[in-house]
């Protein structure tokens, strides 16, 4: 597909690698020549330096043939100008990004109204992933998939599980939990694994399973934790403000530190059910009156990568390891080496916004048979999991699992079946109508459901 990315920020400069590695034909719009030669010097995709909100600079980036408008600027107003102009020139798709929470309940508006195809918000989804974080203190992810009804959680295996040195059917077999094993990473080794790989102490284990059914599942296992019910947040910008109202929402006690006196008014009136403390989360005796030692979750949410991840090593050595941690990382690297400091669930809004709008463009790529509905990368980025929606009789369809030629290192974990979530056997069949969720590498990069097959 012809693409046009305009804004070559972190988001846009994600999109553009990505993209480039999948074959795509990517042009990136910037007023920035610097950005613009950070991205053309390494990966082969077209640089036109220039406003995205003007129609000569999209018509001289090709916007009359293009496929896709990709819209990720700063400001929200351009994005949507961005958006229309390239509706209207063109026939492509448009993708914009915005994040003001004022033009949040506005979003069927715009979409209908500039003939959107997409518009993400990445603090709103960031927000989300954090709210089903906290709904289990004892995982590191947790994304979801047909609305809902089916989750896939990322946890650490403690020493003291009763699923140490013991083989994944043991699941089944013993435990009797309908809980699919989809990934395993061990150190740096990332695996699909079969009913006889055993599971060893400080494993990174990925499991799909129905909603509901998490805390029976993480009690049999020997993993318990109690319910979230005071929550603080050190910082009030708008990733708070959508995270306050999601847990305030569900009963949990909010208290947000805030060092800017004026924002404390704004967030008192946003949020008038939530403690608003006006002082400075890099003050440790502030932060330990304000009992940080006492929290059962806490989130790191200032404009600060470093001073994240020192809050949320200060939390953890206060709460003496008790407290949930979520600590957001928006313009820092090294994120192998952040990985290793024990600062409890790594949020990052651009990647989360770049990995929703990658879902919609394979989306696109989909044939009439099928479409993918959610797309998540997981064990750094080496796997995803995907589900697929199975419109119409294809070569998947009908014909037993075990007779399907699929590609290596791929395993369709569950099926989605009118109101019936089950895990697949070699004799069942993906059928017209089937929601299917299932884990492969990500080199693979499937688009619709039939690329599970070997050539």
């Amino acid at each position: 597909m012809k693409i046009i990315i305009v804004g070559c920020g972190k988001v846009g400069t994600t999109l553009a690698v990505q993209l480039c590695q999948d074959g795509h034909d990517v042009t990136v719009l910037d007023k920035n020549p610097l950005c613009i030669r950070a991205v053309t010097s390494i990966y082969d995709v077209l640089g036109l330096e220039g406003d995205g909100s003007s129609y000569s600079t999209l018509r001289d980036a090709g916007i009359e043939t293009a496929d896709l408008l990709i819209a990720v600027t700063d400001s929200d107003e351009k994005n949507l100008l961005c958006c229309l102009i390239g509706q209207k020139a063109g026939h492509a798709k448009t993708v914009a990004r915005i994040r003001n929470p004022i033009y949040n309940s506005e979003i069927r508006f715009f979409t209908k109204n500039f003939g959107l195809s997409m518009v993400i918000n990445p603090e709103l989804s960031a927000a989300q992933e954090i709210g089903r974080i906290f709904r289990f203190p004892s995982a590191m992810s947790v994304d979801t998939f047909s609305k809902g009804r089916v989750e896939l959680i990322t946890f650490v295996l403690s020493p003291s599980s009763v699923l140490v040195g013991k083989p994944l059917t043991y699941i089944h077999s013993k435990l009797k939990s309908d809980v699919l094993v989809a990934v395993v990473r061990r150190g740096a080794a990332v695996t699909i694994p079969s009913g006889n790989f055993v599971l060893e102490a400080n494993d990174m284990v990925s499991v799909i399973i129905g909603r509901g059914l998490a805390n029976e599942f993480f009690k049999k296992i020997g993993v318990t934790a109690s319910p979230i019910q005071n929550v603080m947040i050190a910082g009030g910008g708008k990733v708070t403000v959508y995270l306050a109202r999601r847990l305030i929402a569900e009963g949990i006690n909010v208290k947000i530190i805030e060092r800017d006196h004026a924002r404390c008014e704004e967030l008192s009136d946003l949020l008038p059910k939530a403690q608003i403390i006006h002082g400075d989360a890099g003050d440790e005796e502030q932060m330990l009156e304000e009992g940080i030692e006492e929290v059962d979750g806490f989130a790191s949410m200032t404009d600060i990568d470093e001073q994240n991840i020192m809050l949320s090593l200060f939390a953890k050595q206060n709460s003496r390891g008790r407290t949930k941690l979520v600590t957001k990382i928006t313009h820092i690297g090294f994120d192998d080496v952040i990985s290793t400091l024990n600062v409890g669930s790594i949020i990052n809004p651009k990647e989360t916004t770049a990995a929703y709008i990658l879902q919609f463009i394979r989306s696109m790529q989909a044939s009439e048979g099928s479409n993918m509905e959610n797309l998540y990368r997981i064990a750094g980025d080496e796997v995803e999991a995907m589900e697929f929606h199975v419109k119409e009789s294809s070569r998947v369809t009908g014909i037993p699992l075990q007779d399907l030629k699929m590609k290596k290192n791929t395993l369709i974990g569950k099926i989605y079946r009118g109101d019936r979530l089950f895990t697949p056997g070699g004799q069942d069949t993906l059928e017209v109508g089937d929601h299917v969720i299932l884990v492969t590498l990500a080199k693979n990069k499937f688009s619709d459901l039939n690329d599970i097959l070997e050539a």
